[in-house]
């Protein structure tokens, strides 16, 4: 019996998330998986992203079968042993024989072949463990000290003791058990964005919760439509357009680390008439940003932030830094088994070099927004606070107002302000709000 195509590729995207550190999420919108049919795409998704967030738990009852340490294990075997652990726990379609022949083929498909025997015995075994009948969700719910939610959850410790400590016990497991989910896929109405197309290919959708221009959607594949094809309709977290939102218009604007490009273009489609510039380090990066972000005003530059190869001064700036990510796990899992706690300095580093970089480009009267996709203190208010500490000559909005005009504009539908705000800067917490975690603070030259 040949391995099926979605097992395959799940077992490939993983080995290249561990070996690679690539992102899954980009593997499986990459050209070559994108062939595969929609049920194999999104069974090949369902494994590779539940295996990623379930690792540590699946890595505990591995280990509880196993006479090897699952530290000494190569690569391929423990990938197969968790791909068919996975299915075994947490999917009531698949029979555990078919999940345990397909991680076999697999292990001799990585020329492990002398693995084989092990990897079987191990799965076999591991079949005749009954799932708790609560469920891993019910078990968090019950959880009230931060070693409990870790494991329930398959959340590194670390990371939920310092959320105890930022957000209290009853949020951390909010965000947790939102980071153990599967996102919703929502998209931003571009100007030329059509509902009725999207309907006619079979595409239902939900109104927005946080904004109007944005959609949730219910079925289908958007991917696969003409709207997406032409980009008159992108794949975008609320929080993220949220953010591009509060950037406001102008004549003059730099988006200063804009890959992958959706801010870019929502700030494009708001601002047609103005000059924006898209900056990206990366080359590669650059080019795909061309290629996306099709408005005729944008000009990518591909250049190092920190020292940005430009004399103009701009009323508009993003700075949407590269983070950490704690506040998209759930859409990429993986991040929190490779971030470790001494990451988070060096992060900030960075992040404080192009804040201050852009800020140097602030025109009089004109608004730099930082931003983040992470859920930690020293990414975000320590950031900035060091930022103001160094040039006086910026002082920091409240944003509330902000929040408040783009509701009376009827952009922002979500009722609860305050509940998107701490102190001066809007935070969105996964679970307590329904999209990723962001963190925004808007700066302005005086």
């Amino acid at each position: 019996m040949p391995i099926s195509p979605a097992r395959a590729a799940a077992f490939d995207i993983l080995l290249r998330v561990e070996q690679q550190d690539a992102y899954a999420s980009e593997l499986l919108h990459a050209e070559h998986y994108a062939k595969l049919s929609p049920a194999d795409h999104a069974l090949a998704t369902e494994l590779t992203m539940g295996v990623l967030r379930w690792r540590s738990l699946l890595d505990r009852d591995i280990a509880a079968a196993s006479s090897q340490s699952v530290r000494k294990l190569d690569t391929e075997v423990l990938a197969a042993l968790r791909l068919a652990t996975y299915q075994m726990q947490h999917l009531d379609r698949i029979p555990a024989r078919a999940a345990i022949h397909e991680s076999v083929e697999l292990v001799k498909r990585a020329r492990k072949r002398s693995a084989a025997p092990f990897v079987n015995a191990i799965l076999r075994k591991l079949s005749q463990v009954p799932r708790p009948s609560n469920g891993h969700l019910a078990a968090l719910h019950a959880a009230s000290t931060p070693e409990a939610v870790a494991e329930t959850s398959a959340q590194p410790l670390w990371m939920v003791e310092r959320w105890f400590r930022e957000f209290g016990v009853e949020t951390t497991k909010l965000i947790c058990a939102h980071d153990q989910s599967v996102p919703t896929t929502t998209i931003r109405l571009g100007s030329g964005g059509s509902e009725e197309e999207l309907r006619s290919n079979k595409i239902e959708l939900a109104p927005g919760i946080l904004l109007a221009s944005a959609r949730s959607v219910r079925s289908g594949d958007v991917t696969r439509t003409r709207a997406f094809r032409e980009g008159h309709i992108a794949i975008q977290d609320e929080a993220s357009q949220l953010v591009a939102r509060l950037v406001g218009k102008g004549s003059h604007i730099l988006d200063c680390c804009a890959a992958p490009g959706g801010k870019t273009a929502s700030i494009a489609d708001r601002n047609p008439t103005s000059t924006i510039i898209a900056v990206e380090l990366h080359p590669h990066r650059a080019r795909l940003l061309r290629r996306l972000v099709r408005a005729g005003n944008v000009r990518v530059l591909a250049a190092d932030a920190v020292r940005l190869p430009l004399v103009s001064q701009f009323d508009r700036v993003l700075v949407d830094v590269p983070c950490s990510g704690t506040g998209t796990l759930a859409r990429n899992p993986e991040i929190k088994w490779r971030l470790k706690h001494e990451d988070l300095a060096d992060l900030q580093s960075r992040q404080l070099s192009i804040l201050q970089s852009a800020m140097s480009h602030v025109a009089s009267g004109g608004r730099v927004l930082y931003s983040t996709c992470s859920l930690e203190r020293e990414e975000n208010s320590d950031v900035v606070e060091k930022a103001l500490a160094s040039d006086k000559s910026f002082r920091l909005l409240d944003c509330r107002h902000e929040l408040e005009i783009l509701q009376k504009e009827g952009e922002l539908v979500w009722k609860d302000i305050d509940s998107l705000i701490s102190g001066p800067f809007v935070r969105t917490i996964p679970g307590l709000h329904p999209c990723d975690g962001f963190f925004v603070a808007i700066l302005e030259k005086i």
